[in-house]
C-alpha cells in the first residue's frame, strides 16, 4: 500500500519572496495588509504558523490569490495533481490541502479543509469578492454567513455571496472535513486575494 505524501508548503518563505519581488518592507506590507510587522516577520521565518485569516490579509496586501501560497510548479494552462502528491497547509486546529492552483488568471480556487474538533472555536470571520461553495464531506460543521448559520453534515451544500463575512466551528466529536471552492470575479483587482 502506497503512503500519501503531502508537500507542506513553505508559506513563509513564499510569503517573504514575494514580498521581496514586490519590493515592499516588512512595515510597508504591515500597513497593507492589516497585520503586524513581528506577526509578519514571525511567520516569514517559520517561527509562526499563519491563521487562514491571516494568509487572507497577506494575499490581499500582496496582491497575490491566495493559491500562489501553495504553488510549486510554473503556471501552465492545466493543472494534474496526483493523489498522493497534493499540497497541504496546517495551521491552528486546520487542515487546508489545494486541490488545484497554477492556471494564469485563475478563478476557481477547489481546497479540501479538516476543520478539527472544537466546539467552542470559531474561525476569524472573512469577507471577499465573488461565491463560495462547500460541500460537507465528514463530519459536522457550523458556517456562519452574516447574521445566518447552517449546520452541515455529510452531503449538505451551501452556496453564498462571499462579501458576506463568514466564519465555521466543528459541531462534531471527529473532524469536519469539506470540500472548498471560491469563485472570483475577474473584473475586481482583488477578488480572490482575500480568501
Amino acid at each position: 500500500m502506497n503512503e500519501q505524501k503531502r508537500k507542506e508548503p513553505e508559506v513563509g518563505k513564499i510569503i517573504r519572496s514575494l514580498r521581496v519581488e514586490e519590493k515592499l518592507s516588512l512595515r510597508e506590507l504591515s500597513q497593507l495588509s492589516g497585520l503586524s510587522v513581528n506577526a509578519i516577520s514571525k511567520i516569514e521565518m517559520g517561527e509562526s504558523s499563519p491563521t487562514v485569516a491571516s494568509l487572507h490579509k497577506l494575499a490581499a496586501g500582496l496582491q497575490v490569490p491566495i493559491t500562489d501560497f501553495f504553488i510549486h510548479d510554473i503556471r501552465t494552462n492545466a493543472v494534474f495533481v496526483k493523489s498522493n502528491d497534493t499540497t497541504v497547509l496546517h495551521s491552528n486546529g486546520l487542515t487546508i490541502e489545494s486541490l488545484g492552483s497554477g492556471l494564469p488568471h485563475q478563478q476557481l480556487e477547489p481546497y479540501k479543509m479538516i476543520v478539527s474538533i472544537g466546539k467552542d472555536k470559531i474561525s476569524e470571520p472573512v469577507a471577499h469578492s465573488g461565491e463560495e461553495f462547500i460541500y460537507c464531506l465528514s463530519g459536522k460543521i457550523k458556517f456562519f454567513i452574516g447574521d445566518e448559520s447552517f449546520i452541515m453534515e455529510p452531503g449538505d451544500q451551501l452556496l453564498f455571496k462571499a462579501n458576506r463575512p463568514h466564519s465555521w466551528r466543528n459541531m462534531g466529536d471527529e473532524p469536519a472535513e469539506v470540500l472548498l471552492i471560491i469563485e472570483t470575479n475577474q473584473n475586481e483587482p482583488l477578488p480572490h486575494k482575500i480568501h
